[in-house]
């Protein structure tokens, strides 16, 4: 099965690796919409209409089974819009580990690091209703760590990246949060260095399992739905495990993501137009 991933940067890649560890056969491409990066910094509209062209732009060029939205505003934001403009496009969506943090919590003061916009979205506080209602939920946009991690985290020092995460890591200790949900799928770059902050006292919890759990879900009815299909009249898969970008805001990004793949050992398609 051919999965599409989708975020507006390279922050959901942690659970494109994610997804082939657990299911190896399966062929995953990656999108990152570096061109309109960031969208937690947009409104609600134009994060829909930059979602919405990017999902348009994935099925033309690859026509995948399903796609996932590896990105928490893109799916808070724009999930009921992408799904009814492909009402037969299988679509994953990733939203902040509100639920899974709540089970866990110790004291019932749950820390939420995302962007502006997840943290702005009246989904989050239905969230925070629905599963979370007992616990005080320490919300915390950090458009900074972001952009840190998508142009500056692979090639930065350690100590550059200890400097990166203090400020969220005091603001949730600062509120006694003894645990704390990755609501970004950029911040995952960084889950162990934020937990090596945070302490041993301090569980960080992100979506990952919820996710791909689905996502395979989704490919086992897949299975059921095609299996008298032959496999002559399947799409051709594009390249595994491949970084697409839909364009540069600057000059030196090409060589961020070409570092990025090196790192992540993932190939680099280059722009995807």
């Amino acid at each position: 099965m051919n999965f599409a991933f989708l975020d507006s940067g390279t922050g959901g890649i942690p659970y494109m690796i994610y997804l082939k560890q657990k299911c190896p056969e399966m062929t995953c491409t990656y999108l990152a919409d570096a061109l309109n990066f960031p969208y937690g910094e947009k409104t609600s509209e134009e994060i829909t209409a930059c979602a919405s062209q990017a999902v348009s732009l994935i099925m033309q060029k690859w026509q995948p089974q399903a796609v996932v939205v590896a990105c928490n505003t893109i799916s808070v934001t724009a999930l009921d819009n992408l799904r009814s403009l492909y009402p037969q496009l299988p679509i994953v969506g990733t939203v902040p580990a509100i639920k899974v943090a709540a089970e866990i919590t110790k004291n019932r003061h749950i820390g939420l690091l995302a962007t502006n916009a997840t943290v702005r979205h009246s989904y989050i506080k239905r969230l925070e209703h629905d599963f979370a209602s007992d616990c005080t939920v320490f919300a915390r946009g950090d458009a900074e760590l972001v952009s840190f991690i998508e142009h500056d985290l692979f090639t930065a020092t350690d100590e550059q990246k200890a400097a990166a995460v203090e400020p969220a890591v005091r603001y949730f200790a600062e509120n006694g949060c003894d645990t704390i949900i990755l609501g970004c799928t950029h911040f995952i770059h960084m889950a162990d260095i934020i937990q090596k902050a945070a302490g041993s006292a301090v569980q960080v919890v992100d979506s990952r399992d919820g996710v791909v759990r689905q996502a395979l879900k989704v490919e086992r009815m897949h299975e059921v739905q095609n299996a008298s299909v032959s496999s002559e009249n399947l799409h051709t898969e594009p390249a595994d495990k491949t970084l697409f970008v839909t364009g540069f805001t600057q000059k030196k990004d090409a060589d961020e993501y070409c570092v990025l793949c090196r790192n992540l050992n993932i190939g680099w398609g280059g722009i995807l137009s």
